[in-house]
């Protein structure tokens, strides 16, 4: 960055999204900021943010897997309530069938506290882990993720309606952060290169 003239973009401040104050059971911090993993499909990481439009909130839940630092599902609404966080999930579900016992961690907030959530990880097979009360960096690889989504793509666009800012974000997770972002943190790789590497290694190991 330097040897370019690269700076950094810098962060803007903006509200939580994350309503803790309730009476639902809260689990454990399982994962306990244990964010290297051997494999996909071992850890995932959830969260929700939002997006300003001409028309209003758009919120954005996501799933990210830990291995490979990849968004392996999301959903987007109008509202920010547990079936968005469903639906995010769902979507995960079906696009990686990972094996029961994934351990899925989470902030401590309402949608993912809610008893019919819970009923979905139990369906799955999957274990719960949640960040201790106000402690953003027990999620830390879903903080960086938002944090490059805002001030690399979000914070440069005035979206004039939810249609067009979920077009972007379409085109920004799928387009961008899975197939051509690096992370240093996977060795500056792309997410689907680090994937595809492991998969190649299971290959030759077979």
């Amino acid at each position: 960055m330097q040897a370019h003239g690269i700076r950094a973009r810098h962060k803007r401040r903006y509200k939580a999204t994350t309503n803790s104050k309730h009476k639902l059971p809260v689990a454990e911090n399982v994962l306990a900021r244990q964010f290297e993993t051997e494999s996909p499909n071992q850890v995932w990481t959830v969260d929700i943010t939002y997006i300003p439009t001409g028309e209003g909130w758009l919120y954005l839940a996501v799933v990210m897997d830990l291995y490979s630092r990849m968004i392996v599902g999301w959903a987007m609404d109008e509202r920010m309530t547990r079936e968005l966080a469903m639906e995010a999930l769902r979507m995960a579900k079906f696009r990686r069938k990972p094996a029961p016992g994934l351990l899925h961690h989470s902030d401590r907030g309402s949608q993912y506290c809610s008893g019919d959530y819970q009923a979905l990880l139990a369906e799955y097979g999957m274990r719960c882990s949640m960040s201790r009360k106000g402690n953003c960096w027990d999620n830390a690889p879903m903080e960086s993720f938002f944090n490059s989504l805002k001030n690399e793509r979000v914070f440069h666009e005035r979206y004039g309606t939810r249609d067009a800012a979920r077009r972007d974000l379409f085109e920004y997770i799928e387009g961008f952060y899975n197939r051509r972002r690096r992370h240093s943190s996977i060795g500056y790789r792309t997410p689907v290169q680090q994937y595809e590497a492991w998969f190649e290694e299971e290959k030759l190991a077979a």
